[in-house]
């Protein structure tokens, strides 16, 4: 009953109307299917993603031929595997690969069948997705950082930082953290409409207001939280995702202003910052190759989380020379820079023994996927990053932990974050 008879892959198209991969695996009488999300701002050391760059019917962005080898040669080289041994099953398609950053099947190939297969034996053993992960009993949910004003690479202002987001730090369950996020993006989306802006959203339902600097939509945020009852780096906490290697030319960077500054000055103008907008987390402050520049914020600043995304890009390697180089205090994890699930649990496992805060996220192409929900959940990630308030690729994942949340009842419990 628990033996893959095939795996079937289809072309679909994610939120940013992209073709992406859905992978189908089949056993007798039931199957599972996923969808593997893209990135926008990848990192050098991210698995490759298998596209048919010169098919131009689809400007070079469709997966058929990634499609084409989960249908034949990995559904071929799966077939009779049982479901349950997904660790057998990843290294079985790991090998097939044989390329560091997989890519000969790509790790969207792969992954949409990984993450397909966790389902299904989840499915069949009939227990809820959470609990097939890494933890069994007295689940945490994470609290939410919530993108609510959109720049860089996910949206066409002027923005430097390319995430601004909040976190409802004083919330007491996952219910309420979600109330709390929704009064203050309500709030911000007045305080737009009144300064005539656009309350249009960027790729991951940020507002993307046509602002140009880090300064007004801080400002714009801390009198949002203001507005809504709560106090700013109290109940609610600003966090950043500045995804510096867009903003790094010859050892400086731009991203206080359009001018390049030293790594030294960079970390003077965080220090301000933080200092005067209570920012409690900074996601890739510096660009992935730059230890030292992490080293170095690291040493300058207290109680604030760092998180390695570009930086750690999900792989178990850079995030132990991170470690040793004490460059981050959080990592970021998202499954398809790494390609399968039981490296990203391995990942996981190692950040949460080193004592690493854990971010499950989303990517900026996503889908009505929620698998990364339950994921968050069953490995007691600290917190979750999957978003605005808008576009359902993003509420879906929120949905999900509402309904977990609901399923857990009186055993519920928020994760910690301090």
């Amino acid at each position: 009953m628990s033996k893959i008879i095939k795996v079937k892959a289809r072309q679909v198209f994610d939120s940013r109307g992209n073709p992406t991969i859905e992978a189908e695996v089949f056993i007798k009488n039931d199957s599972a299917k996923a969808i593997c999300p893209s990135g926008a701002s990848t990192g050098t050391y991210e698995a490759f993603e298998k596209r048919d760059y010169k098919n131009k019917k689809y400007f070079g962005k469709s997966v058929l031929g990634a499609i084409k080898l989960i249908n034949l040669k990995i559904s071929k080289k799966l077939k009779g595997e049982s479901i349950h041994n997904q660790e057998k099953i990843d290294s079985i398609m790991i090998n097939l690969d044989g390329t560091r950053q997989k890519m000969k099947l790509g790790a969207n190939s792969i992954l949409a069948v990984s993450m397909a297969v966790k389902k299904i034996s989840a499915k069949q053993k009939k227990i809820p997705l959470y609990k097939s992960f890494l933890v069994k009993k007295n689940f945490k949910l994470p609290y939410p950082l919530m993108n609510i004003i959109n720049g860089g690479a996910h949206a066409n202002n002027g923005l430097r930082i390319q995430e601004f987001m909040i976190r409802p730090d004083s919330a007491k369950s996952f219910t309420d953290a979600m109330r709390i996020c929704f009064l203050v993006i309500k709030n911000l989306s007045k305080l737009i409409k009144n300064k005539r802006l656009s309350t249009s959203v960027g790729d991951e339902g940020g507002f993307a207001p046509m602002i140009s600097n880090n300064k007004q939509a801080l400002e714009l945020i801390v009198l949002a939280i203001k507005k809504s009852g709560f106090i700013n780096g109290k109940d609610v906490s600003i966090c950043l995702d500045v995804a510096a290697n867009e903003l790094f030319k010859k050892n400086k960077y731009s991203i206080h202003s359009k001018n390049f500054l030293s790594v030294d000055k960079t970390i003077n103008e965080y220090k301000k910052m933080i200092r005067k907008y209570k920012i409690k987390s900074i996601e890739d402050p510096f660009a992935e190759n730059d230890w030292i520049a992490w080293n170095k914020l690291m040493k300058s600043v207290n109680k604030v989380q760092i998180v390695g995304d570009d930086l750690y890009v999900t792989n178990l390697e850079r995030l132990k020379k991170g470690f040793l180089n004490i460059s981050s205090n959080a990592i970021l994890i998202k499954l398809n820079q790494i390609g399968t699930v039981s490296e990203t649990l391995e990942v996981i496992k190692f950040a949460q023994i080193i004592g690493f805060k854990t971010v499950i996220s989303h990517r900026s192409g996503d889908s009505e996927d929620t698998f990364i929900a339950d994921l968050a959940v069953g490995t007691n990630s600290n917190q979750i990053k999957t978003g605005s308030l808008a576009r359902s690729e993003r509420v879906a994942k929120y949905n999900q932990l509402l309904r977990i949340e609901e399923e857990l009842g009186k055993k519920a419990r928020m994760n910690k974050i301090h």
